[in-house]
């Protein structure tokens, strides 16, 4: 009789427990959530773009003359000093190699200014016998014109006629020497590459190109031994204490700021460093963004509030623009909203539960919101509202 009702007394308390868990698996379960409270606090808006730093002042030197330049002794990075280290050096440019037909060409024109030279010594000889000739007559005259044989104006026209054989002596010598530097200009049509080649005291063999100012290296655009045409750039050097950044907006995001807005400068390995914007560029350009679309773009300068010797010419940053900023707002978390229809709207919890309301908001950045009706500071929402979230639904802290 006892075992009997124990067993009874066992089977009624399985069947109770039963139904115990099947109402309490039936009964609603708040669903965890992440919460927030709704705070007054500074807001900041800004723009984000990629910018990239650059001295401020590059000087680029390039090649005044055409010539063969050498080997740079120079590395990227190293220090120079304005009027003093020598960037480059130019050598001139070697001769090109004579065919046959242009070497005789050449050969004969030797023998022609050989043959030009003869000539005009045997012209300056007779020039000069022709001097020796009127001297004498001069000289007689004088003689004469002591003696009262003749008369004055004999004495004068011997005086002229050695003044006129001077100067075609004069003339002959001066054609000598035009004839020798002909043959001079003749054999060196002659030179090969490689063939030693007479220099006059005090002949440069190269030009030399100083840096402009102090500063360092930042680019070796020849850094081997090679032939190049005037013009062609050679290096650039800048100061890299003295950096500016240059990012590029949209036109649309460059009307929103004005000279003199506060930015920061991130994502270059170290800490954000505040920077005031100098200029945003008159005109703009078009760009391709990476998705494959023309975008307009402006350049904005800014300047470092202090230099970070961290920072190097080139070097890519993160550019944040503030456009608008106040130091006291109501705010929610980007978060916390969502749309519903065509209004912003959140979920506030309630007595442990979750309404939805329609908030009005103002400007926004990143993170927050500006709350313009809608929530009060001290409010609680849900951020991050998944699928189980509904209005009314009950709901616990995370």
């Amino acid at each position: 009789m006892a075992r009997h009702w124990l067993r009874n007394i066992i089977m009624l308390a399985a069947v109770l427990a039963m139904a115990a868990g099947f109402w309490w698996a039936l009964q609603p379960h708040p669903v965890a959530v992440d919460m927030v409270d709704v705070k007054r606090g500074p807001m900041t808006v800004t723009i984000e773009e990629d910018g990239e730093t650059r001295v401020k002042q590059i000087y680029r030197i390039s090649a005044p003359v055409a010539g063969n330049v050498g080997r740079s002794l120079l590395e990227v990075g190293d220090p120079v000093k304005a009027g003093e280290t020598v960037v480059a050096t130019i050598n001139p440019v070697t001769p090109p190699i004579i065919d046959e037909r242009t070497r005789a060409e050449a050969r004969a024109r030797v023998d022609a200014a050989r043959a030009a030279i003869a000539v005009a010594e045997a012209q300056a000889e007779s020039a000069r016998a022709a001097l020796d000739l009127a001297t004498s007559e001069q000289d007689r005259a004088m003689r004469l014109a002591k003696q009262g044989t003749i008369a004055e104006s004999r004495l004068e026209s011997a005086r002229i006629d050695v003044d006129v054989k001077k100067a075609a002596v004069q003339s002959a010598e001066a054609q000598v020497t035009l004839r020798k530097s002909e043959l001079a200009s003749a054999r060196a049509a002659l030179i090969q590459p490689g063939d030693q080649v007479l220099k006059e005291p005090g002949d440069d063999c190269c030009y030399r190109i100083r840096s402009p100012a102090d500063g360092v290296v930042l680019s070796l655009a020849v850094k081997s031994e090679q032939v190049v045409q005037a013009g062609v750039e050679l290096a650039s050097v800048g100061d890299p204490s003295k950096l500016e950044v240059v990012a590029e907006l949209l036109s649309s995001d460059a009307t929103q700021v004005q000279p003199g807005a506060r930015a920061t400068i991130t994502g270059w390995g170290g800490e954000p460093v505040p920077a005031i914007l100098r200029r945003v560029d008159p005109a703009g350009f078009t760009k391709v963004s990476a998705l494959g679309i023309e975008e307009k773009r402006v350049n904005a300068i800014l300047d470092l509030d202090k230099a970070e010797p961290a920072l190097g010419h080139g070097f890519r940053v993160r550019v944040a623009l503030e456009t608008w900023s106040e130091p006291d707002v109501l705010a929610v978390p980007i978060a916390a909203l969502f749309r519903t229809g065509g209004d912003w709207t959140v979920f506030v919890v309630e007595d442990g539960r979750a309404h939805i309301r329609t908030v009005t908001l103002g400007r926004m950045n990143n993170d927050r919101a500006q709350v313009l009706s809608g929530l009060k500071e001290g409010e609680t929402v849900i951020t991050y509202p998944g699928d189980q979230v509904a209005d009314g639904v009950m709901v616990e802290k995370r």
